[in-house]
């Protein structure tokens, strides 16, 4: 923390990239966000949220996947942020609280971790996201903010967010609803609206069959609107302060869900419901496989979806203070590097590697992602890495593997679907996935 009040990681990241969005430019404060860190118990990256939730899965070599959604917040100058988190949240509050909690200026906080909790009130853990809001307000309502927005933490994106609150206040709207402006059939898992025209909202419906909502319906709502689209939702909302007090607290005290009851039920209730359509790249990691996808993009040095290098909309995360790689006649092409590794006379190709990854003689990586290890051990020939003479292909390879000699990941038998969990790994989708701490003795095959 320096003298006035800015914390270290805002000046490293100030000079890295010669500016610091919320920095002397005008922030924000009549808006704070609500970030959700996990999406369900039953998450879709499983098994990489075994014990980790959906934004704490680390991805392209350095980041966590919430990372781009709080560097959003950053470059669009928003300096208040709640994180709300619950399922297997650990790794998550800690990344969170280290990399951006602290003052921006002088006593702003930037970050603050709200985890699930029980209390005298309320003795259950959050319901869902509508209950996780109500819950909260006592803490929500003391920042002064106008607007909230409700944004979900494990997506890949960029997003100008005061595009949307451009909008939303341009419109006069209670609530703004961010939707992916294609009409092609796009299942994201947060509903589809019926937008008429000047993007007024005039209906919902659930996915994945895309029946009308049951719990609130708006089919009795009437407008006079001819036109008619269907777009489907990115769980983003901004609603005005008092309507989301109201709606949580009176209109719909006992709603456990806000893509499903919460927002259909403003529609239903005829509240200016707005459409915000934004046409840029989005990525929900639907899958491993859509997981796997974007990784391999992150290795491309032209037309990546998702530009992991992008001056002007940076992405942020948690400095680690590693020495710089340690490269001994490896041949790497085509691939990402992480910090602190040590990569001896190996073969690397279009392949990601995370921090502090070890990898021997004579190891070959093809299209594979290795997300590294949380420590260093001194003895080379009992760490955490790959042993020498490995050949890996197409996998997945959490955090602190210790994968011997001559090991052979290939999936020999090109299996697209199989669960060998109790062996330390799955295949989906033909990718091999290694679970976090998994073991394999020299001359293993699979």
């Amino acid at each position: 923390m320096d003298k006035i009040g800015v914390p270290c990681w805002v000046r490293v990241f100030s000079i890295t990239y010669g500016r610091f969005p919320s920095i002397g430019c005008g922030y924000d404060q009549s808006v704070a966000a609500v970030v959700f860190g996990d999406a369900s118990q039953q998450s879709r990256l499983y098994p990489l949220t075994k014990r980790r939730s959906e934004g704490a899965v680390p991805v392209a070599g350095n980041y966590r996947l919430i990372d781009a959604v709080i560097s959003n917040c950053i470059n669009s100058n928003i300096t208040k942020v709640y994180a709300l988190t619950q399922f297997n949240s650990t790794s998550l509050n800690s990344h969170l609280s280290r990399a951006y909690s602290g003052g921006l200026l002088a006593n702003h906080e930037f970050l603050e971790v709200i985890a699930a909790y029980q209390s005298p009130e309320d003795a259950n853990w959050f319901q869902g996201t509508a209950d996780a809001m109500r819950r909260c307000l006592w803490v929500l309502e003391q920042h002064p903010a106008v607007e909230f927005l409700v944004l979900p933490g494990h997506h890949l994106y960029k997003m100008d967010y005061q595009k949307l609150l451009e909008a939303h206040r341009k419109n006069k709207a209670d609530v703004t609803v961010s939707v992916l402006d294609s009409m092609t059939d796009c299942n994201t898992g947060f509903g589809r609206f019926n937008v008429g025209s000047g993007n007024r909202v005039i209906g919902f419906e659930k996915e994945p069959d895309l029946i009308p909502a049951m719990s609130l319906s708006v089919e009795g709502l009437q407008f006079n609107d001819s036109f008619n689209e269907r777009f489907s939702s990115m769980g983003i909302y901004v609603m005005n302060r008092h309507v989301m007090i109201k709606l949580l607290t009176e209109s719909f005290p006992k709603a456990n869900d806000l893509k499903n009851e919460v927002i259909p039920g403003a529609i239903s209730l005829g509240l200016k419901v707005h459409a915000y359509r934004f046409d840029g790249y989005w990525e929900d990691m639907r899958s491993i496989e859509a997981y796997y996808k974007v990784n391999m993009e992150s290795t491309k040095k032209t037309n990546m979806k998702y530009n992991f290098h992008d001056r002007n909309f940076p992405l942020y995360t948690l400095p680690r203070h590693l020495p710089p790689s340690l490269i001994t006649d490896a041949a790497i092409t085509d691939s990402t590097i992480g910090d602190g590794c040590i990569l001896n006379r190996c073969s690397i190709r279009s392949s990601v590697i995370g921090p502090r990854t070890r990898i021997g003689d004579g190891a070959v990586i093809e299209d594979t992602v290795i997300m590294g290890s949380d420590i260093y051990q001194s003895v080379p020939d009992q760490s955490i890495g790959v042993g020498e003479g490995s050949f890996i292909k197409k996998a997945i390879i959490d955090k602190n593997v210790k994968i011997g000699k001559n090991v052979k990941m290939i999936n020999r038998d090109n299996v697209l679907e199989g669960n060998n969990e109790t062996d330390g790994y799955i295949i989906t989708s033909g990718i091999i996935v290694v679970l976090r701490g998994a073991v394999f003795p020299d001359e293993t095959i699979l």
